[in-house]
């Protein structure tokens, strides 16, 4: 019993791919004959989001984890694994991982901090927790830390509801430990600081967020010192006053939609790059947006992978760092999910599993 069929129910779905659509795919990341299953047991994983590490190389950061291939067999599973590299996106073959968080070398890529796996939050607080998922990563160069926004689901029904999110710490990259700071969901699970995604400009760090998976809502932008991140109290809104936007204010929706999973990036040319899932359309889609700084005004939605029905379900959509405005510049990973059995939800958190999930590499042109 897993959660990953749940994502066909409750994630913003994209069937396939469309001709007219933006982006296409490049390189299929993760499989057990590939470098992630063979050395690293990632046979079978979904998101990937990508972040710079203090070194210049990128970290990917992947949700529900296995050393199977099918969903229904679930060995070794745990969440979050990071596997890690320093190969461009554009090179012949597209992105190869060269290491794996917390093991040296070969061997089972491990969780990298404490997730509840249906028990207990850690906390012995009774919190239950059906699984933790990361949002985002964010390293400094100036110490080496990396931090980890992850979002703690309770249970998957729909929509699916989390408990709250947080941050987890290291100094080496390799050794986490979530932190007691927390953004807690409320009473109608409709929190919009659940999900979020991070990026650094100078000294601030700024954070988009929105509901959890997946709910019609605002995203909202706050920012943070950098070196002041673990602080709740440090961050401060981006807020609509009636006459005009400023920070230091209650958040005001930036933006309204079906938001699944987002993804913020500021690209080399300093354009400020968005992809998300898109529920909202007739076709539901990957879309993505841009502007010339984080406050906006953000650009119509240019849809990047789109529904055809050829039964492959994909979702999520994560920038890579070193994207660019050029055309097919823009590097974003996508999970697949391929179902070989019955799409039959039951009434409890999880469902009856059968199928294949990856992540592969898709191109396109923001």
């Amino acid at each position: 019993m897993l959660r990953f069929l749940t994502l066909i129910f409750l994630f913003p779905l994209v069937l396939g791919l469309a001709q007219d659509q933006a982006a296409a795919l490049q390189h299929h990341l993760i499989d057990k004959n590939l470098d992630s299953g063979r050395r690293w047991g990632v046979a079978a994983t979904e998101m990937g989001m990508p972040y710079v590490l203090p070194n210049g190389d990128i970290g990917y950061l992947f949700g529900d984890t296995m050393s199977s291939i099918r969903v229904q067999d679930a060995q070794d599973l745990r969440s979050p694994v990071m596997l890690r590299s320093g190969i461009h996106p554009r090179e012949e073959g597209g992105i190869r991982f060269e290491s794996a968080a917390g093991v040296v070398g070969d061997g089972l890529a491990p969780g990298l901090f404490y997730n509840g796996l249906q028990g207990d939050d850690g906390t012995d607080t009774g919190i239950w927790e059906f699984t933790v998922l990361p949002n985002d990563g964010i390293s400094f160069p100036e110490t080496g830390e990396h931090i980890v926004s992850y979002v703690s689901i309770m249970n998957w029904t729909d929509p699916a509801t989390s408990n709250y999110a947080g941050l987890a710490y290291s100094l080496d990259g390799d050794n986490f430990v979530r932190l007691d700071v927390k953004w807690h969901n409320n009473d109608d699970n409709t929190d919009p600081f659940q999900r979020w995604t991070m990026q650094r400009d100078g000294d601030w760090v700024y954070v988009f967020s929105i509901r959890s998976v997946t709910q019609y809502g605002p995203m909202m932008l706050q920012r943070v010192p950098w070196d002041r991140i673990t602080d709740k109290d440090a961050f401060e809104g981006w807020g609509w006053n009636g006459e005009d936007w400023g920070w230091g204010r209650p958040c005001s929706p930036i933006l309204s939609g079906d938001f699944g999973m987002h993804s913020v990036r500021k690209l080399q040319d300093g354009t400020w790059a968005m992809v998300y899932s898109n529920a909202s359309a007739s076709a539901p889609q990957i879309v993505s947006r841009s502007a010339k700084s984080p406050t906006g005004p953000w650009s119509d939605e240019t849809m990047q992978v789109m529904q055809q029905g050829d039964g492959s379900l994909l979702y999520s959509g994560f920038i890579h760092p070193w994207s660019s405005t050029e055309k097919d510049g823009l590097f974003l990973l996508v999970t697949n999910w391929t179902s070989t059995g019955d799409q039959a939800r039951t009434t409890g958190a999880a469902a009856n599993l059968q199928g294949f999930v990856s992540v592969s590499q898709y191109a396109g042109t923001l």
